[in-house]
Protein backbone atom coordinates (compact mmCIF):
# COMPACT_ATOMS: atom_id res chain seq x y z
CA UNK A 1 0.00 0.00 0.00
CA UNK A 2 1.36 3.72 -0.99
CA UNK A 3 2.18 5.69 1.73
CA UNK A 4 -0.85 7.63 2.71
CA UNK A 5 -1.59 11.47 2.01
CA UNK A 6 -4.45 11.68 4.39
CA UNK A 7 -4.04 13.60 7.64
CA UNK A 8 -4.32 12.15 11.08
CA UNK A 9 -7.96 14.08 11.77
CA UNK A 10 -8.37 16.48 14.70
CA UNK A 11 -10.95 14.39 16.54
CA UNK A 12 -8.51 11.19 16.26
CA UNK A 13 -5.72 13.35 18.23
CA UNK A 14 -8.61 14.37 20.45
CA UNK A 15 -9.68 10.58 21.13
CA UNK A 16 -5.89 9.47 21.63
CA UNK A 17 -5.39 11.91 24.21
CA UNK A 18 -8.86 11.11 25.85
CA UNK A 19 -7.72 7.63 25.82
CA UNK A 20 -4.83 8.23 27.46
CA UNK A 21 -6.39 10.43 30.20
CA UNK A 22 -8.87 8.07 31.17
CA UNK A 23 -6.61 4.85 31.13
CA UNK A 24 -4.43 6.91 33.44
CA UNK A 25 -6.94 7.39 35.82
CA UNK A 26 -9.02 4.11 35.55
CA UNK A 27 -5.19 2.42 36.77
CA UNK A 28 -4.12 5.11 39.40
CA UNK A 29 -7.50 6.29 41.28
CA UNK A 30 -8.29 4.80 44.48
CA UNK A 31 -12.06 3.11 44.27
CA UNK A 32 -14.93 2.86 41.77
CA UNK A 33 -14.14 4.60 39.11
CA UNK A 34 -14.19 2.51 36.19
CA UNK A 35 -18.49 3.39 35.57
CA UNK A 36 -17.70 6.71 34.50
CA UNK A 37 -13.83 6.64 32.50
CA UNK A 38 -15.34 3.47 30.91
CA UNK A 39 -17.36 5.50 28.42
CA UNK A 40 -14.15 7.98 27.44
CA UNK A 41 -11.47 5.09 27.84
CA UNK A 42 -13.52 3.66 24.46
CA UNK A 43 -15.07 6.53 22.59
CA UNK A 44 -11.42 7.57 22.60
CA UNK A 45 -10.54 4.65 20.85
CA UNK A 46 -12.95 4.67 18.62
CA UNK A 47 -12.07 8.15 17.73
CA UNK A 48 -8.42 7.08 17.36
CA UNK A 49 -8.73 4.23 15.36
CA UNK A 50 -11.17 6.19 13.17
CA UNK A 51 -8.53 8.58 12.44
CA UNK A 52 -6.22 5.98 12.11
CA UNK A 53 -8.04 3.99 9.39
CA UNK A 54 -9.05 7.23 7.60
CA UNK A 55 -4.81 8.16 7.67
CA UNK A 56 -4.33 4.81 5.80
CA UNK A 57 -6.96 4.67 3.73
CA UNK A 58 -8.64 8.11 2.92
CA UNK A 59 -12.06 6.88 4.15
CA UNK A 60 -13.26 5.31 7.29
CA UNK A 61 -16.99 4.74 9.11
CA UNK A 62 -16.68 8.91 10.62
CA UNK A 63 -16.19 10.18 7.68
CA UNK A 64 -18.57 8.77 5.39
CA UNK A 65 -21.31 9.39 7.71
CA UNK A 66 -21.38 10.83 11.56
CA UNK A 67 -25.02 9.51 11.06
CA UNK A 68 -24.32 6.34 10.53
CA UNK A 69 -22.03 6.59 12.75
CA UNK A 70 -23.63 7.49 15.39
CA UNK A 71 -26.35 4.60 14.98
CA UNK A 72 -23.62 2.32 15.79
CA UNK A 73 -23.37 3.43 19.32
CA UNK A 74 -27.06 3.33 19.59
CA UNK A 75 -27.50 -0.12 18.18
CA UNK A 76 -24.44 -1.35 20.18
CA UNK A 77 -26.15 -0.91 23.97
CA UNK A 78 -29.37 -3.03 23.32
CA UNK A 79 -27.27 -5.52 21.97
CA UNK A 80 -25.27 -6.30 24.53
CA UNK A 81 -28.15 -5.82 26.74
CA UNK A 82 -29.14 -8.91 24.97
CA UNK A 83 -26.06 -10.97 25.51
CA UNK A 84 -26.67 -10.05 29.26
CA UNK A 85 -29.88 -11.39 29.59
CA UNK A 86 -28.51 -14.48 28.04
CA UNK A 87 -25.69 -14.46 30.38
CA UNK A 88 -28.51 -14.57 33.31
CA UNK A 89 -29.02 -17.99 31.86
CA UNK A 90 -25.40 -18.94 31.77
CA UNK A 91 -23.75 -16.86 34.41
CA UNK A 92 -20.85 -17.24 32.32
CA UNK A 93 -19.40 -13.70 33.89
CA UNK A 94 -20.06 -11.39 36.30
CA UNK A 95 -19.49 -7.79 37.69
CA UNK A 96 -17.23 -7.02 41.13
CA UNK A 97 -18.35 -3.53 42.47
CA UNK A 98 -21.51 -3.34 41.28
CA UNK A 99 -23.38 -3.62 44.98
CA UNK A 100 -22.66 0.34 45.41
CA UNK A 101 -25.13 1.09 43.20
CA UNK A 102 -29.09 1.20 42.59
CA UNK A 103 -30.41 -0.92 39.87
CA UNK A 104 -31.12 2.53 38.09
CA UNK A 105 -27.57 3.95 38.56
CA UNK A 106 -26.25 0.24 37.41
CA UNK A 107 -28.48 0.39 34.16
CA UNK A 108 -27.24 3.96 33.43
CA UNK A 109 -23.70 3.38 33.26
CA UNK A 110 -23.75 -0.08 31.95
CA UNK A 111 -26.03 1.26 29.26
CA UNK A 112 -23.94 4.09 28.48
CA UNK A 113 -20.35 1.84 28.38
CA UNK A 114 -22.27 -0.52 26.40
CA UNK A 115 -22.64 1.66 23.37
CA UNK A 116 -18.93 1.29 22.32
CA UNK A 117 -18.29 -2.13 21.72
CA UNK A 118 -19.83 -2.28 18.10
CA UNK A 119 -18.69 1.19 16.95
CA UNK A 120 -15.16 -0.23 18.17
CA UNK A 121 -15.51 -3.92 16.77
CA UNK A 122 -16.11 -1.80 12.75
CA UNK A 123 -14.01 0.15 13.75
CA UNK A 124 -10.74 -1.62 14.17
CA UNK A 125 -12.03 -4.23 11.44
CA UNK A 126 -12.21 -1.66 9.11
CA UNK A 127 -8.56 -0.78 10.07
CA UNK A 128 -7.30 -3.94 9.69
CA UNK A 129 -8.85 -4.18 6.29
CA UNK A 130 -6.37 -1.49 4.80
CA UNK A 131 -3.49 -3.37 5.39
CA UNK A 132 -2.17 -5.03 2.26
CA UNK A 133 -1.57 -8.61 3.63
CA UNK A 134 -5.72 -8.73 3.98
CA UNK A 135 -5.86 -6.61 0.75
CA UNK A 136 -4.25 -9.28 -1.41
CA UNK A 137 -5.54 -12.22 0.03
CA UNK A 138 -6.34 -14.93 -2.28
CA UNK A 139 -9.36 -16.15 -2.66
CA UNK A 140 -10.94 -19.19 -0.84
CA UNK A 141 -13.34 -21.29 -0.71
CA UNK A 142 -17.44 -20.26 -1.84
CA UNK A 143 -20.61 -20.59 0.46
CA UNK A 144 -23.05 -19.29 -1.74
CA UNK A 145 -26.05 -18.39 0.40
CA UNK A 146 -27.97 -21.11 -1.45
CA UNK A 147 -31.74 -21.77 -0.18
CA UNK A 148 -30.66 -25.10 1.58
CA UNK A 149 -27.68 -23.34 2.90
CA UNK A 150 -29.42 -20.51 4.04
CA UNK A 151 -32.20 -23.25 5.70
CA UNK A 152 -29.34 -25.27 7.31
CA UNK A 153 -27.99 -22.14 8.60
CA UNK A 154 -30.86 -21.32 10.64
CA UNK A 155 -32.01 -24.46 11.67
CA UNK A 156 -28.59 -24.92 13.00
CA UNK A 157 -28.57 -21.89 14.81
CA UNK A 158 -32.14 -22.38 17.02
CA UNK A 159 -30.30 -26.07 17.80
CA UNK A 160 -27.21 -24.56 19.01
CA UNK A 161 -29.11 -22.13 21.00
CA UNK A 162 -31.24 -24.70 22.09
CA UNK A 163 -28.86 -26.43 23.42
CA UNK A 164 -27.00 -23.69 25.16
CA UNK A 165 -30.21 -23.04 27.00
CA UNK A 166 -31.09 -26.63 28.23
CA UNK A 167 -27.53 -27.66 28.99
CA UNK A 168 -25.89 -24.32 29.89
CA UNK A 169 -23.32 -25.90 31.63
CA UNK A 170 -22.12 -27.70 28.67
CA UNK A 171 -22.65 -25.87 25.89
CA UNK A 172 -22.13 -22.14 27.00
CA UNK A 173 -20.07 -21.20 23.64
CA UNK A 174 -22.70 -21.52 21.61
CA UNK A 175 -24.15 -17.74 22.83
CA UNK A 176 -21.35 -16.78 20.56
CA UNK A 177 -22.35 -18.21 17.18
CA UNK A 178 -25.73 -19.73 17.39
CA UNK A 179 -27.26 -15.84 16.71
CA UNK A 180 -25.27 -15.47 13.72
CA UNK A 181 -26.36 -18.79 12.38
CA UNK A 182 -30.07 -17.49 12.56
CA UNK A 183 -29.81 -13.75 12.22
CA UNK A 184 -27.53 -13.98 8.74
CA UNK A 185 -30.03 -15.94 6.44
CA UNK A 186 -32.78 -13.39 7.85
CA UNK A 187 -30.68 -10.68 6.58
CA UNK A 188 -29.91 -12.01 3.76
CA UNK A 189 -34.06 -13.27 3.03
CA UNK A 190 -34.36 -9.18 3.52
CA UNK A 191 -31.47 -8.40 0.80
CA UNK A 192 -29.49 -6.47 4.14
CA UNK A 193 -25.51 -6.48 4.38
CA UNK A 194 -24.55 -9.99 4.81
CA UNK A 195 -21.24 -11.61 5.12
CA UNK A 196 -22.56 -14.58 2.31
CA UNK A 197 -22.55 -11.73 -0.29
CA UNK A 198 -18.79 -11.59 0.02
CA UNK A 199 -17.85 -15.32 0.27
CA UNK A 200 -20.49 -16.31 -2.21
CA UNK A 201 -17.15 -14.90 -4.35
CA UNK A 202 -15.11 -16.61 -2.19
CA UNK A 203 -13.46 -13.39 -0.46
CA UNK A 204 -13.17 -14.09 2.75
CA UNK A 205 -11.44 -10.73 3.92
CA UNK A 206 -14.25 -9.36 5.27
CA UNK A 207 -14.44 -12.13 7.88
CA UNK A 208 -10.93 -12.06 8.34
CA UNK A 209 -10.61 -8.11 9.30
CA UNK A 210 -13.65 -8.91 11.74
CA UNK A 211 -11.68 -11.65 13.15
CA UNK A 212 -8.50 -9.91 13.40
CA UNK A 213 -11.00 -6.47 14.44
CA UNK A 214 -12.47 -8.02 17.31
CA UNK A 215 -9.37 -9.64 18.74
CA UNK A 216 -7.34 -6.45 19.19
CA UNK A 217 -10.42 -5.10 20.59
CA UNK A 218 -10.55 -7.96 22.98
CA UNK A 219 -7.01 -7.29 24.09
CA UNK A 220 -7.52 -4.01 25.16
CA UNK A 221 -11.04 -4.77 26.98
CA UNK A 222 -9.71 -7.56 28.64
CA UNK A 223 -5.98 -5.32 29.56
CA UNK A 224 -8.08 -2.42 30.67
CA UNK A 225 -10.44 -4.24 32.35
CA UNK A 226 -8.19 -6.08 34.66
CA UNK A 227 -6.93 -3.28 37.42
CA UNK A 228 -10.25 -1.56 36.83
CA UNK A 229 -12.95 -0.92 39.51
CA UNK A 230 -15.60 -2.23 38.87
CA UNK A 231 -14.78 -4.93 36.85
CA UNK A 232 -15.69 -8.03 35.22
CA UNK A 233 -14.96 -11.67 35.67
CA UNK A 234 -15.19 -15.19 34.13
CA UNK A 235 -17.14 -18.26 36.07
CA UNK A 236 -16.83 -20.74 33.00
CA UNK A 237 -17.70 -24.02 34.19
CA UNK A 238 -14.65 -25.49 32.18
CA UNK A 239 -12.14 -24.42 30.07
CA UNK A 240 -11.09 -21.98 32.57
CA UNK A 241 -7.29 -22.40 32.78
CA UNK A 242 -4.16 -20.19 31.03
CA UNK A 243 -6.05 -16.52 31.56
CA UNK A 244 -5.09 -13.76 30.13
CA UNK A 245 -5.37 -11.10 32.10
CA UNK A 246 -9.27 -12.14 33.53
CA UNK A 247 -10.12 -14.33 30.49
CA UNK A 248 -9.04 -17.58 29.54
CA UNK A 249 -7.12 -18.66 26.52
CA UNK A 250 -9.70 -20.69 25.16
CA UNK A 251 -12.15 -17.07 25.60
CA UNK A 252 -10.52 -15.59 22.86
CA UNK A 253 -11.62 -17.81 20.40
CA UNK A 254 -15.08 -17.13 21.24
CA UNK A 255 -14.78 -13.14 20.25
CA UNK A 256 -14.05 -14.64 16.68
CA UNK A 257 -18.05 -15.57 15.99
CA UNK A 258 -19.12 -12.98 18.17
CA UNK A 259 -17.87 -10.00 15.71
CA UNK A 260 -19.91 -12.03 12.73
CA UNK A 261 -22.62 -11.68 15.49
CA UNK A 262 -22.25 -8.22 15.70
CA UNK A 263 -22.09 -7.77 12.24
CA UNK A 264 -25.62 -9.61 11.60
CA UNK A 265 -27.22 -7.68 14.23
CA UNK A 266 -25.79 -4.53 13.18
CA UNK A 267 -27.39 -5.33 9.86
CA UNK A 268 -30.96 -6.29 10.91
CA UNK A 269 -31.36 -3.43 13.50
CA UNK A 270 -29.70 -0.82 10.39
CA UNK A 271 -32.33 -2.77 7.87
CA UNK A 272 -35.24 -2.42 10.16
CA UNK A 273 -34.54 1.66 10.00
CA UNK A 274 -34.34 1.18 6.19
CA UNK A 275 -30.38 0.94 5.41
CA UNK A 276 -29.11 -1.18 3.36
CA UNK A 277 -25.71 -0.75 3.06
CA UNK A 278 -23.37 -1.44 5.43
CA UNK A 279 -22.11 0.72 8.04
CA UNK A 280 -18.74 -0.47 7.46
CA UNK A 281 -15.93 -1.13 4.35
CA UNK A 282 -14.63 -4.60 4.22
Amino acid sequence: MKKSRNPFPLYGWFGLFLSLICWALNWSLPGPRTHYLFFGLWLGYCLTIDGLTYLRSGTSPLHRSYKAYIALFLFSAPVWWLFEGINQRLHNWQYLGTSQFSYLAFSFWATLNFTTVIPAVFGTAEFVRSFSFIQHLPKGPRLSPTRSVTLTFFLSGWILLGLMWKFPHLFFPFVWISLYFILEPINIWLHNPNLASYTDQGDWRPVLSLWLGVLICGFFWEMWNYYANPKWIYTIPWGSWMKIFEMPLLGYGGYLPFSLELYAMAHLIGGFFGRKQSFVKL
